[in-house]
């Protein structure tokens, strides 16, 4: 292939935008495995919390919505540090470190040899800054070894890769419950929380081995280790001038250019709130479920549990997995604006039918609420990944995605901690607060965010407008 009339940059990025091969699928891998663990680590707290003042922890719920949480304010950190470590050090340097707070994180929270609420929260804090290190890194890398035409689909695989992380912590969560005279609670919690580090281990070494994408190192001015990086994995062998062309975007350009900030509103502020309905919902839903059963203790944590899992496996999964494989033909914008409706509605249902959440009406209750968490997927959860790692610079494309991340995050700590006390007061008050959140998330998307789909990623962010050429 030869570009020697182009100019670098855009000769590499067209390369990229053209290319095919099963380097996409291998860095799918690499990068979803990570989002399976985010996922399971982050929901099976949910089941702990519940097992812990069965075997004689003592927890005040402030306690408990703290444990419940603190990953998540946590993972507002790392999201932070982490994306703008990506832009200052490139993506090589950093990718992989993430998963390795993760991992002492989990084995650190799993082996607590004393009932200290706050020694658990101190190693999900640490967990959690690896996850939120995750989520600014991982979208990033798989956007920017992508071509044009299946973008939205390999960023959203490995994305929804945390569907597959959502159902096994319920299954296995379910299993343990039911295995109490194998497998004692106190022992069962331990287990649960360190199964978390197994997938996360396996991945650091090929993350770490990853070579740096070539459109961040042409971007900085590097044109030949670019294109012997695109060679070697794709076998595109692109021709590179002398000449050296830089993006000159530095992190500020999101503050100071107007529809930069604008379109950081729209991820950042779409992300928040969906994550507070996400986390909220789904960390705590032992307490949901429990306005629907009548069974309490192990009986009641057991059924709680089956329903999460119908909801998780029946509703949640395939919403996850259309979402990814449409995003490339219906685009994202329309799939984030249908998501936010459908929650609006289902969310009202909700809140104007308190009789809902009763026993007498489990199934009609799951099926409402579980649509939601189907548009949920089929929705914003997944747009709101994929959306950042598009529309930014590819110099502040970590910063941009680490800022959106962080405000999900922050949504999410949010709804975690408040949750607790919200549905003490009754569910329905809990869902009016949802509904109204979606009907924001329709605005902010329709108001601050461009359409990605079927347009290079140089395009969307208006690269050219910074790149220089130095003779």
């Amino acid at each position: 292939m030869d570009n020697k009339n182009e100019g670098n940059i855009s000769a590499i990025n067209q390369a990229l935008d053209n290319a095919t091969g099963k380097f996409h699928f291998r860095t799918f891998l690499t990068a979803g495995m990570g989002f399976f663990t985010d996922a399971y680590d982050l929901f099976i707290i949910g089941t702990v919390l519940a097992i812990l003042p069965m075997i004689g922890w003592h927890l005040t719920k402030t306690e408990i919505a703290l444990i419940g949480s603190v990953s998540l304010i946590a993972a507002v950190l790392g999201a932070l540090a982490f994306g703008r470590l990506l832009d200052y050090l490139g993506r090589k340097a950093i990718y992989g470190l993430e998963l390795v707070l993760l991992v002492i994180g989990a084995l650190g929270s799993a082996f607590l040899s004393f009932k200290n609420p706050y020694a658990l929260m101190a190693w999900r804090f640490l967990l959690g800054v690896g996850i939120g290190g995750d989520y600014a890194t991982s979208s990033v890398i798989m956007a920017e070894y992508s071509n044009m035409k299946t973008r939205g689909k390999y960023v959203g695989m490995v994305f929804s890769m945390q569907s597959i992380g959502l159902v096994v912590s319920s299954l296995l969560a379910l299993t343990f419950l039911l295995s109490t005279k194998i497998i004692p609670l106190a022992d069962a919690w331990k287990i649960m929380l360190s199964v978390g580090a197994i997938p996360a281990a396996i991945v650091i070494y090929y993350r770490r081995k990853m070579p740096e994408p070539p459109r961040y190192t042409v971007a900085k001015g590097r044109a030949a280790e670019a294109s012997k990086n695109l060679k070697s994995y794709t076998g595109i062998d692109v021709a590179v001038s002398k000449n050296k062309e830089e993006v000159n975007a530095p992190w500020y350009t999101l503050f100071k250019d107007r529809k930069f900030l604008i379109t950081l509103i729209g991820t950042a502020g779409a992300w928040f709130l969906m994550d507070w309905a996400f986390y909220g919902n789904s960390i705590m839903a032992s307490r949901i479920f429990a306005t629907i059963i009548t069974q309490t203790g192990l009986s009641g944590l057991i059924r709680s549990t089956e329903y999460s899992a119908i909801v998780f496996i029946g509703f949640a999964l395939p919403g996850y997995w259309l979402a990814t494989f449409t995003l490339d033909k219906l685009g994202r914008k329309p799939i984030q604006i249908t998501g936010f409706i459908m929650l609006a509605v289902t969310y009202g249902i909700l809140a104007l039918f308190p009789i809902l959440d009763t026993p007498s009406f489990v199934v009609e209750f799951i099926a409402v609420y579980g649509i939601s968490y189907f548009f949920m997927m089929f929705g914003p959860n997944v747009t709101t990944f994929v959306f950042p790692s598009e529309v930014f610079p590819v110099t502040t494309r970590g910063f941009g995605t680490g800022i959106s991340a962080a405000g999900g995050k922050t949504g999410a700590f949010i709804g975690t901690f408040v949750d607790v006390f919200i549905i003490a007061a009754g569910l329905s008050s809990l869902m009016t607060v949802l509904a109204i959140f979606s009907v924001l998330g329709v605005i902010v998307t329709i108001l601050c965010l461009p359409e990605p789909k079927g347009r290079a990623m140089e395009e969307i962010s208006r690269e050219k407008e910074y790149t220089k050429t130095i003779n």
